[in-house]
């Protein structure tokens, strides 16, 4: 599988493009392709490493890649399903290894509370049919927290303890409900989720640059995170994941959330082979090591709530507009369904039905296309969510790919 001249050309020029204006285009963005032999069909980093910065971007620099941490968190909760150690439809096993989840109350559209009707299954957890939210996506939720509020990304686990803005299975809501899979995992194996990713997954794909606490090597190379004004114009941030880039000791690294939903941080390039690895069938086409089988993996794409056929058209509110944008749909394709931790879809970009994609919060997008032997992710650290620029080099990135290889 090779991509002609001409595409390569073509997408690496709307890169740079997109990068021109230091004020109001992209401060940096990197871009990867990869087949299911495992071998980059394009790869290019253009811009700054970020805002304000003369250091360019490269193919090196490590990004914070939020929620495209959950497919990672899938494939290790299914291992372990795999092996019988985790059931996906065990309501009692759930609350056995969380607690905090048993008698859980659900948030009313009048802000009232009620109790949960039943159980949460690892199902519904890996699937965002648990019930759970995200403050920055649901209005409701972040006025009920009022005045402290919850902050995700603290690190803490008390801000995991949310109520539910659904009764469990009865709905689809984006939320903290992979984070909780994540726990369950830990408690399961007595591992942290971190150190199960290094050795369940990364180590056996030859992964050196994921991580949920970035190494020193790591955060010298660590791409600046940048906000975008509603005119448009970037500033340089303070980065939201803060607490795993700052603890140090064995102590505090322990007391601190492994986030299954949104804690990786993660060289491009790396992230790639994971997918290559979901593109052929569990097994690492780089170095031969199966970490799932393929009949699991074909679990994980198969559309998980059929009778929930528009819930990627039902909208995600700007609830705190500092880092989401107004998502009226998901995405723009015919037939949208939800795996194992990531989406499912069709597309204009030349993908085909059933494509797994999922993204990560500072404008990250990734796509793996099992049925083409084709996936990638674009990697920008830029907030608000669904920045329009990145969204338009995802489809260009997306769409280049497949016009070459054809």
């Amino acid at each position: 599988m090779v991509l002609s001249s001409e595409s390569v050309n073509k997408i690496t020029s709307a890169l740079d493009a997109a990068c021109n204006d230091a004020n109001k285009g992209l401060p940096g963005v990197v871009a990867v392709a990869i087949g299911k032999d495992g071998k980059e069909l394009f790869a290019h980093a253009a811009g700054k490493r970020g805002f304000g910065s003369e250091e360019p971007m490269t193919l090196d620099n490590i990004f914070w890649i939020a929620s495209c941490t959950k497919v990672i968190t899938g494939v290790a909760c299914m291992q372990l399903v795999e092996q019988r150690k985790l059931s996906l439809d065990d309501a009692d096993q759930v609350a056995s290894l969380c607690p905090e989840l048993k008698n859980l109350s659900v948030l009313q559209r009048d802000g009232k509370l009620v109790p949960a009707k039943k159980g949460i299954t690892l199902r519904m957890l890996l699937a965002h049919t648990a019930g759970f939210g995200y403050t920055f996506f649901h209005e409701g939720l972040r006025d009920h927290s009022k005045p402290v509020g919850y902050d995700e990304f603290s690190g803490h686990i008390r801000d995991l303890i949310q109520p539910l803005v659904n009764q469990p299975g009865e709905g689809w809501e984006y939320g903290v409900n992979i984070d909780w899979a994540g726990i369950c995992l830990e408690r399961a194996t007595k591992m942290s989720l971190n150190d199960y990713f290094q050795r369940h997954i990364f180590e056996p794909l030859g992964i050196k640059s994921i991580s949920m606490f970035p190494s020193a090597p790591m955060k010298a190379k660590l791409a600046y995170m940048n906000g975008r004004t509603p005119e448009g114009q970037l500033f340089a941030r303070d980065h939201l994941l803060h607490r795993p880039l700052v603890v140090e000791s064995q102590q505090d690294i322990a007391t601190c959330v492994n986030s299954g939903g949104a804690g990786a941080f993660a060289l491009p390039r790396e992230y790639c082979q994971i997918l290559a690895t979901l593109l052929n069938d569990g097994t690492s086409p780089t170095t031969g090591a199966q970490i799932l089988k393929k009949e699991t993996v074909e679990q994980m794409f198969q559309n998980q709530i059929p009778e929930f056929p528009n819930f990627g058209r039902q909208g995600i509110p700007p609830a705190k507009s500092d880092l989401t944008n107004p998502i009226p749909d998901l995405y723009p394709g015919k037939e949208q369904g939800w795996g194992l931790t990531f989406m499912l879809s069709d597309g204009p970009t030349g993908r085909s039905p059933g494509t797994g994609h999922w993204a990560g919060l500072p404008n990250l997008y990734w796509w793996c296309d099992r049925t083409k032997g084709v996936a990638g992710i674009i990697a920008s650290q830029v907030l608000p969510f669904a920045d329009p620029q990145v969204l338009g080099l995802w489809v260009a990135l997306e769409s280049g790919i497949y016009s070459g290889l054809s």
